[in-house]
């Protein structure tokens, strides 16, 4: 409760500063229904430090009415803070007044995109509602934020909708307190707001509003694979259940057997594909709406294979746009009622982000058309313009012995604010440019990171205007200028390069920071800790300060900085970056170890076998690797379930899924591996796995997940012991691996270790950011 300001009934007059994320979610509203309850005076308004107000009253009656805006605030709003003084009584004041938004620089925040509200979905499906069938359709509580905001403020001026006067009706519910569209800035009806058209391949118009959404579903009953809009992209989108649909997709998209994720219209049509945990169907539910990893059932891994080929899990997703209600409804034949949204419904719809090969997500009309002929059969798309293109989250769900994990964080969650615990509100800002791989960036503004959409790999134009884009979008959103620019220490990733050219055009410091340092400083700066921690980072490549190639790194990291305590066994590479996409090449490498290179060229069957066993005998273009993601890289191609990655982690990701498979498996004390110095050495592991005949493989690839997890774990608290450090940092895109995660995490546990590990952002490269930004932070820039 409040602390009163006065007695219950003398008149006073009090100003309220609230900050946090508090436009966009109807905030104003929320305190002019208050304040029409209370039967206070005043006025609220938006500026660049949030929200403010006056109230004027009994003393009572403003108390409660501040109860009510600040402790039960709008399901979209944040609340960070918030400080109240007394103001001098206005005599001649007979209402409460939603004012005009006024400017000056941003210290407020913007929600993130939010999935269509059940209030919205009721009005979408009743045909008696004049915003019957209006595939825009939105309120204060839903709806896109982010994605079609250009500046702050959040006001329709500074929105796509800008150009879209509100008709008659609109504008009466606009103005209207008690209505839930009051000041509703994306809101529109069919009579004002832009609509819904149906385009073929060559972008031409076949049909509108209903008929398109008709002519849709009927398309993708039939097979075809269509472009759709949503709230920050383009899907493609087909029918899961069309095997012919989803290999026609796979190929003419170059994807290879990357998985797919599907979407199904709710929890009920999920549970004969999927588990669906109880924590899974809560992450699923929130307005978030993220892609969620599920455990396939075995209906899934026959019928959907092609979805997801050769892994235990299948992302999945729930509507989250009233398109893609309309769609699921059209599918089902447009039945009656509300019953449908909750009943089990056969369809299941494969939608993945419109791009091709490794460009960025599409959401330009024309682009895509343009960059999707021979892909997409026609377009489903609308006129509201996407300001940012931001992709789906992708998470997975906890359990008892795991904390959740965002695999890639972008719709639902950014822009949300990361808190800085430790930093001062007047800290310099930081412009963070990330790495190659997965990429995103981060701006700081006082104690409070704010981290772009997930914008992929940084390996063509198309990818690197779009990363240009993403640090124009932050830094003008937030009204930032950055005091300072960091990198990667690898001079040739386009985020260094574009950060020195900026810091060299803005006269600015340019600091770099090793990769895997910044992995771990981003846990640390979730969870402000500020003493010593050791850190292990398991990735699959990153520069280290010494020019070799790092990835299995055992750290001890304080705000001061890092050093290197022990990392793994070196591993040849033979041809170099090629051994990344070509694991047989690691197992060539393991094999030579082993002392057994004789046998490459016959256990593998590719034709420069013999040739690279040869380069592994000489030591010539095999540059040595640390890397924990090249071992495990190693693992699969001995057990032959990986030779070549079309996609990144492929053959790692198939040897987890096939120890998965098989379940948990006790390894034998004298299979450990053994460690000396600083030195964890896999190798005695891979030279069982080298041994395996085929028919044993599922048993062999859950024992290596374990006996692995247990020698990592022996070997970080041995060093944990020497330095005198209880706190253990996990970190890195080996961290995704669900089994030597939770084995590592219990081995530590039990030992006594506290263990931290990422929450907020993934573990992977797209975590990386936000640690070169506390470094630089931690360093007083």
């Amino acid at each position: 409760m409040h602390t009163p300001y006065a007695p219950a009934t003398e008149l006073i007059r009090v100003r309220v500063r609230v900050r946090g994320t508090v436009q966009g979610v109807g905030f104003r509203p929320h305190c002019a229904r208050a304040a029409q309850r209370f039967r206070v005076t005043g006025w609220v308004r938006n500026d660049a430090d949030g929200v403010l107000m006056e109230l004027q009253g009994e003393g009572g009656t403003v108390d409660a009415c501040l109860h009510a805006v600040l402790d039960h605030p709008p399901p979209l709003a944040h609340i960070a803070a918030h400080e109240r003084t007394r103001c001098p009584l206005q005599t001649n004041e007979t209402a409460f007044a939603v004012r005009a938004s006024t400017g000056g620089q941003v210290h407020t925040g913007l929600p993130p995109d939010a999935a269509v509200c059940a209030a919205c979905l009721d009005e979408l499906f009743d045909p008696t509602d004049r915003r019957h069938g209006y595939a825009l359709i939105n309120c204060t509580e839903c709806g896109p934020r982010y994605t079609l905001t250009r500046h702050l403020p959040y006001d329709r001026a500074q929105t796509s909708m800008a150009g879209y006067p509100l008709c008659e009706a609109c504008a009466r519910e606009y103005a209207d307190p008690a209505n839930r569209r009051f000041h509703a800035e994306p809101m529109a009806c069919p009579r004002c707001g832009p609509g819904l058209e149906l385009l073929d391949a060559r972008g031409q118009r076949t049909h509108t509003a209903a008929a398109a959404i008709a002519t849709a579903a009927q398309r993708l009953r039939a097979g075809a694979v269509l472009a759709v809009k949503g709230i920050g992209g383009f899907h493609l989108v087909c029918d899961a259940l069309d095997g012919r649909a989803v290999e026609r997709l796979r190929v003419d998209k170059s994807r290879g057997e990357k998985p797919f994720a599907v979407m199904a219209l709710n929890l009920a049509s999920l549970a004969v594909w999927a588990n669906v945990p109880a924590a899974a169907a809560t992450a699923l539910r929130e307005v978030a709406r993220p892609i969620v990893l599920l455990e396939k059932r075995t209906v899934a891994r026959d019928v959907l294979h092609a979805v997801a080929p050769h892994l235990a899990e299948i992302g999945v997703m729930l509507p989250y746009t009233p398109v893609h209600w309309l769609l699921f409804h059209a599918l089902l034949g447009h039945p009656a009622g509300r019953g449908w949204r909750e009943q089990a419904c056969p369809r299941l719809l494969v939608m993945t982000s419109a791009n091709r090969g490794g460009e960025p997500l599409l959401i330009d009309e024309t682009q895509a058309v343009q960059r999707l002929g021979g892909v997409a059969d026609g377009f489903l798309s609308h006129a509201r313009a996407i300001v940012a293109r931001c992709d789906d989250s992708l998470l997975r769900v906890g359990d008892a012995a795991n904390p959740p994990q965002l695999l890639r964080r972008a719709r639902g969650f950014v822009p949300v604010p990361i808190a800085l615990p430790g930093v001062a509100a007047t800290a310099p800002s930081v412009l963070a440019c990330g790495a190659w791989l997965k990429n995103t960036v981060c701006v700081t503004r006082g104690a409070e990171a704010f981290l772009s959409p997930h914008l992929g790999d940084l390996s063509n134009p198309a990818s690197c205007a779009a990363f240009d884009e993403a640090v124009d979008r932050l830094c003008d959103l937030l009204d930032v200028r950055p005091a300072c620019l960091v990198h990667d220490l690898h001079p040739d990733f386009y985020s260094t390069t574009y950060a020195l050219a900026r810091a060299r055009r803005d006269n600015l410091p340019a600091l770099a920071v090793q990769h895997h340092h910044a992995h771990i400083a981003a846990v640390l700066a979730e969870h402000g800790v500020a003493d010593a921690v050791l850190g292990l980072a398991l990735d699959g490549v990153g520069l280290g300060n010494d020019g070799a190639a790092w990835g299995g790194e055992l750290l001890r990291v304080a705000r001061n900085g890092y050093r290197r305590i022990a990392h793994w066994r070196p591993l040849p590479l033979p041809g170099g970056d090629r051994a990344t996409r070509e694991p047989w090449r690691t197992a060539a490498a393991a094999l030579h170890l082993l002392g057994r290179g004789g046998e490459i060229a016959a256990r593998f069957p590719m034709p420069a076998a013999p040739t690279v066993a040869q380069m592994l005998a000489r030591g010539v273009q095999c540059p040595p690797t640390t890397s924990a993601g090249r071992w495990f890289d190693a693992a699969a191609a001995l057990l032959g379930i990986g030779l070549i990655d079309v996609y990144e982690a492929e053959a790692a990701m198939c040897l987890e899924a096939l120890a998965h498979t098989h379940g948990a498996s006790v390894p034998p004390h004298n299979a450990l591996p053994t460690s000396g110095g600083g030195l964890f050495d896999p190798l005695p592991l891979l030279a069982r796995l080298a041994n395996t005949t085929p028919e044993h493989a599922a048993a062999a690839a859950a024992w290596f997940h374990d006996a692995l997890a247990d020698s990592v774990a022996a070997w970080t608290l041995a060093h944990a012991q020497q330095q005198g450090i209880r706190k253990i940092v996990l970190a890195g895109g080996c961290m995704l691996n669900r089994l030597l995660r939770r084995r590592l995490r219990e081995r530590l546990l039990a030992a006594g270790c506290t263990v931290l590990e990422p929450r907020l952002a993934p573990p992977s490269d797209g975590g990386i950011a936000l640690g070169q930004a506390w470094v630089a932070l931690q360093a007083h820039v």
